[in-house]
């Protein structure tokens, strides 16, 4: 099985390392512990075991199978059902530069003493979390709630470097509009697709840290007593929780922001390409009205030339039986026709605008 790696933990203190997930729920029920399951790309299989072993929601467990869901927060009875897309940034040519932004998917079960995760990304690394937990055997003493609020902590600190990138992306972008560079319509393309699953990531995000705080005032107010609300650590993880929901909020509102200037930029570039092409249908309306005037002059002095060249020709035959060949005023007439005809020619040519 995909299980990475499988505990309980008594008083915030990690106690055993079962072998099974059966042993993991009879440890936990006998010790009254909390068992902490985490499963990375496992099967169909695999995620139905652990269902029936914690007694999860079939609406859930085929949620879980199916994946690909948006981030968002279930309840199902005392059971928690969680969604979330944490980010990773690839550098494919190592150049150290960020080339492209993976979204994965986390889900988590938070029950009363128990916490199913399973993760379908790289990112965030739980098995650091959990180290770091393990430390602060007073934070694990809080319940499940607390290993689910490290994981958001976790999967929204994601979103840092990926905000970092998309600043710089956009700035490149903006750069390349106003340059003209033929590459900017793809890099705005680009950037909007990753913009778009920054949104799709964080906005559920803030609904559910809200839902999450509201649920848990709630619990500390009517369940656990003014002693436990008041207690240090309690009031600690709310002031976490809050504080992960504010870099959610903040990357949240960035995300409308570059989606929004996203829009502005593309809208800027399809005014230039208008312009641009606007500009070039100028030219070459001006090339093919210069071309038309000129067919236009060649055709009106062609046509002027046409009729002393036609009586010329008649006249050059050279045969013996032709009008006017001994006419004494024939020669004078033939060169006064065609002076005529030519002015005639050019004065109705250079009236309607051809010359």
């Amino acid at each position: 099985m995909s299980i990475m790696d499988n505990a309980v933990y008594v008083d915030g203190k990690r106690t055993a390392n079962p072998a099974s997930l059966e042993e993991t729920c009879e440890i936990t029920r006998e010790r009254h512990g909390i068992a902490w399951v985490d499963l990375s790309w496992p099967t169909p299989a695999e995620i139905e075991a652990v269902a029936e072993e914690f007694s999860l929601h079939p609406l859930a467990v085929e949620d879980a199978i199916h994946a690909h869901q948006r981030p968002k927060i279930e309840h199902y009875d005392d059971v928690l059902f969680v969604v979330l897309h944490p980010a990773r940034s690839v550098d494919e040519d190592g150049d150290g530069h960020i080339d492209r932004v993976e979204f994965g998917e986390v889900h988590a079960w938070v029950g009363p003493d128990f916490v199913v995760t399973i993760r379908r990304s790289v990112t965030p690394d739980l098995a650091a979390m959990r180290a770091g937990l393990e430390q602060d055997p007073d934070l694990l003493r809080l319940g499940p709630i607390a290993i689910l609020a490290a994981l958001l902590d976790q999967v929204v600190d994601t979103y840092r470097p990926v905000v970092t990138r998309l600043r710089r992306d956009i700035d490149q972008v903006e750069d390349q509009l106003f340059s003209r560079d033929p590459e900017v319509s793809f890099r705005i393309y680009e950037a909007t697709r990753e913009v778009i699953g920054l949104q799709r990531a964080t906005s559920p995000l803030v609904d559910i840290l809200r839902e999450l705080l509201d649920g848990e005032s709630e619990t500390g107010e009517s369940e656990t007593g003014s002693d436990v609300a008041q207690d240090h650590r309690y009031v600690e993880l709310h002031r976490n929780l809050r504080n992960v929901l504010d870099h959610a909020i903040k990357h949240a509102e960035t995300s409308d922001t570059f989606r929004s200037l996203l829009t502005n930029t593309l809208n800027v570039h399809s005014t230039l390409v208008t312009q641009e092409q606007n500009e070039e249908s100028r030219r070459l309306t001006e090339i093919s009205m210069n071309q038309d005037e000129q067919v236009k002059k060649i055709s009106a002095w062609a046509a002027i030339l046409f009729a002393p060249s036609l009586i010329g020709t008649i006249y050059g035959m050279n045969f013996e039986h032709m009008p006017e060949l001994t006419w004494t005023f024939g020669y004078p007439l033939a060169l006064a026709t065609m002076v005529g005809l030519g002015g005639i020619f050019y004065w109705i040519f250079k009236r309607v605008g051809w010359l």
